[in-house]
């Protein structure tokens, strides 16, 4: 599985380390990727997600059915 959260759609980014001496090499910055299971009550089963920690805020804001509403709808949902 890639490193892309499964709610938000957040994935890895590249960008520069700059020395003291202002040297720069590439780096990449990684979401903060968690495996989680939810409970889902109106399919009545559990999913297992890969979300980033803005995604898990998000389930807790909108809920969790909610949430995969609209990552489906905006393509971010995978079923694996």
């Amino acid at each position: 599985m890639s490193k892309i959260c499964q709610i938000t759609g957040k994935k890895v980014m590249s960008g520069n380390n700059v020395s003291h001496s202002n040297r720069k090499t590439k780096r990449t910055f990684s979401p903060n990727l968690q495996l989680k299971r939810f409970y889902v009550p109106e399919m009545d089963e559990w999913i297992t997600l890969k979300v980033s920690a803005a995604g898990i805020r998000l389930i807790n804001k909108k809920g969790i059915y909610a949430a995969l509403l609209d990552a489906d709808k905006n393509g971010h949902l995978y079923k694996s």
